[in-house]
């Protein structure tokens, strides 16, 4: 099983592991922003978490020590840190526009899961988040 926060996904959902297949995982990445429908979130903004599931071959990388052979975890933090600052109604949508840039940036991802998670969102009832995962 592969967990991302609180849902759990069977690793058969994303792709059975090959000998070439690695796992690199950036989570916890620590936002605030302005994304929401209410005019209110545009202007206060809010508490978000972005966690990034990378599915990739860095054997070479590996037995080189050579970062050119990998995916670099800072320019995924910044890719994430760049899309989540343009505004979006929906996290749905940055959500989808992290998955895209992570995937024009790295050529060598054969599976990405992207999980956006808005802190107390603004709702009539306590809830501590509302999450989307998506997989492209």
């Amino acid at each position: 099983m592969l967990d991302i926060g609180q849902v759990t996904h069977p690793i058969s959902n994303i792709q059975k592991p090959t000998s070439d297949m690695h796992t690199i995982l950036v989570e916890g990445i620590n936002i605030y922003a302005h994304h929401g429908c209410l005019e209110e979130e545009g202007r206060v903004g809010g508490n978000y978490i972005v966690d990034v599931i990378l599915e990739t071959d860095f054997t070479e990388a590996a037995k080189a020590d050579d970062l050119t052979k990998t995916i670099d975890y800072v320019i995924v933090y910044n890719i994430v840190k760049t899309q989540m600052s343009i505004r979006s109604k929906l996290i749905e949508h940055v959500g989808q526009r992290i998955v895209d840039a992570l995937k024009k940036e790295f050529a060598a991802i054969k599976v990405l899961t992207v999980k956006v998670s808005k802190i107390n969102p603004p709702m009539h009832g306590h809830v501590d988040k509302v999450s989307v995962v998506i997989r492209g």
